[in-house]
């Protein structure tokens, strides 16, 4: 029932998308496009006409939703492409955090909702027949903004100095978060770093953290409680974080903050740290390997046996213990109604944007030269399989 591109022209405007559309910045509200057909039998004297397929009006199909930033650059690229799809669907994303996508989800006030953190009890009893459906997973980020000694200026013809990636292991950076490690030039850093014994300041840390209910902060916080015993404050999408540190709304928000202060660190998704060259930390993980973020390090940390989903289809992938793995990755999550959607052709258009989104190669191409990794086969099966149990007045939505 879509009109099919042709395979060199989608891949093509994906190519140029993908450098439009993945950085931070990118918070104007995304519009998607999806064309479904409607048949409309015409009664006539003599036999029965035919059945004609009469496409929807451009843009006569509005959805919105609304929540988590980390997913923020990906939706953005996909409602975009969507719209050469199916032009009669115009769908609107708003990142305003996973707290209030949860909530909005939850009040009927938006048709879905982005989350990366998980709904409590009590969201599933208040929101009567809601679900969670991964779209991908994501690595979330130690950014670092740090003012080195200056760095020897190489005589002509020679290469110029290039300094390492700073190195945190698990421990540090709990202590860093906790107020234990406080300068830059501290002896556990230098320990990991003797390539920058030289230049690391004699400087105070900033640390930066998020300002809002957010599903990237459940991830991180979660985070730091499996490293470390230490890590009082719990994993959760909004903490009482210890010590000072700044605030910043969204992913964009942290990164703005880490960008502008002079020896500060932050945690952001991966997308956000790339699409604004920001200095990006190597990690140590649980099995001793210092590990970068990148699509093959997240893809090691889901294949992980020891995580496996729940009967709601969530599942927790934080600190993975097999060798290559990223240790702070985590899923993000699409939220629907399941069976009390009222409007049964924006049901239909919004189960089938999901659907492309998760078996177009093109859309599985955007998402992973934005930084994130696709779902495995498997997984994909069954987040499939769940929308196709999503019904609208009694009746199934996709056909």
């Amino acid at each position: 029932m879509r009109k099919n591109l042709s395979v060199s022209m989608f891949v093509l405007f994906v190519a140029v998308l993908a450098l439009s559309a993945c950085g931070p910045a990118a918070t104007a509200t995304p519009q998607t496009v999806v064309q479904t057909q409607v048949v409309v039998v015409t009664a006539t004297p003599g036999p029965a006409a035919p059945a004609t397929a009469t496409p929807l009006p451009v843009g006569s199909v509005q959805i919105t939703g609304s929540g988590a930033t980390f997913p923020l650059p990906l939706y953005t690229q996909w409602t975009y492409a969507y719209q050469f799809v199916d032009p009669s669907v115009v769908i609107n994303y708003t990142g305003v955090g996973s707290g209030a996508g949860k909530t909005a989800i939850i009040a009927g006030t938006v048709d879905f909702a982005g989350s990366d953190s998980l709904l409590s009890d009590q969201n599933y009893t208040d929101g009567k027949d809601l679900q969670m459906y991964p779209m991908v997973a994501g690595a979330v980020v130690p950014v670092y903004n740090i003012a080195f000694k200056p760095v020897p200026t190489p005589e002509a013809g020679k290469t110029a100095i290039v300094l390492p990636k700073l190195i945190l292991d698990r421990q540090t950076l709990v202590d860093i978060y906790n107020g234990v490690v406080t300068k830059w030039n501290d002896a556990k850093i230098v320990a990991l770093n003797p390539g920058l014994v030289d230049y690391l300041p004699d400087a105070a840390i900033t640390t930066v953290h998020r300002s809002d209910g957010s599903g990237t902060t459940e991830i991180f916080t979660k985070s730091l409680t499996s490293f470390s015993a230490d890590w009082k404050a719990g994993g959760a999408s909004s903490v009482e974080w210890p010590g000072k540190g700044l605030g910043g709304k969204g992913n964009a928000g942290v990164a703005a903050q880490v960008i502008a202060n002079p020896n500060s660190i932050g945690y952001v998704e991966l997308a956000y740290a790339l699409s604004n060259g920001m200095s990006i930390s190597q990690l140590v993980n649980k099995a001793g390997d210092t590990i970068t973020a990148n699509g093959a390090s997240v893809q090691a940390a889901m294949a992980d046996p020891a995580f496996t989903f729940t009967d709601k289809l969530t599942a927790t992938i934080v600190d993975s213990g097999v060798k290559g793995a990223w240790p702070i990755t985590g899923y993000t999550y699409i939220i629907l109604h399941t069976t009390s959607m009222t409007d049964c052709v924006k049901a239909q258009k919004l189960l089938e944007f999901l659907k492309w989104a998760q078996t177009d190669p093109a859309a599985q191409n955007g998402a992973t030269t934005l930084g994130y990794s696709v779902l495995p086969d498997a997984v994909r099966a069954n987040v499939l399989a769940k929308l196709g149990e999503v019904t609208c007045s009694g009746q199934p939505v996709l056909k």
